[in-house]
């Protein structure tokens, strides 16, 4: 009779069992989940990266056709890459849906020909490699200002890899690229 009193004592889990084994999972699902994160991060960024790209051969293409870069990218469906058919449709930042960057630059001594440009979009990450290839221009070049052509903005941003791209940007790196 003593066997069968045992294994009804030995039935089932004890609290601490229990709690054990929530506080495992929970240990291990937090980890997952901050891996998760850093891994949608750098998802963004490479997302930005292309999309820069993507405006940049649009902007090359509007230029052949022109002469010109454009004043303004505009905002997604008034753009003039939109509408000339450079582009099927303006990237925007996958955060917080705004256009990228975009100042134009004319030669000095001529107004509302745009004849350059500088692009630029804030990543999450700062340890990218692709900060180590950009322009990183903090001042409009030597023998440029800016493009004075409607829609243009009054001010340049700064393109140093330690400082946002322009005010109001969630990242913590400026990525830009310059014609």
């Amino acid at each position: 009779m003593s066997i069968f009193t045992r294994r009804s004592q030995s039935r089932g889990f004890t609290l601490i069992e229990l709690l054990v084994v929530i506080a495992i999972i929970g240990i291990l699902s937090s980890v997952v989940l901050a891996s998760l994160n850093s891994a949608r991060q750098k998802g963004r960024d490479a997302r930005r990266l292309s999309d820069v790209k993507q405006i940049q051969l649009a902007l090359e293409l509007y230029y052949d056709a022109n002469g010109a870069y454009p004043a303004t990218i505009g905002s997604t469906s008034s753009s003039p890459l939109v509408s000339g058919g450079y582009i099927a449709t303006l990237p925007v930042d996958p955060t917080n849906n705004a256009v990228y960057t975009y100042v134009p630059y004319a030669v000095s001594g001529s107004t509302g020909i745009c004849s350059s440009y500088h692009l630029g979009t804030s990543l999450e990450t700062t340890g990218n490699t692709a900060l180590g290839s950009d322009a990183d221009i903090t001042s409009i070049p030597s023998g440029y200002v800016l493009c004075t052509a409607a829609g243009s903005p009054s001010a340049d941003f700064s393109g140093t890899d330690n400082a946002h791209c322009a005010t109001g940007d969630a990242g913590s790196a400026c990525y830009d690229v310059k014609a």
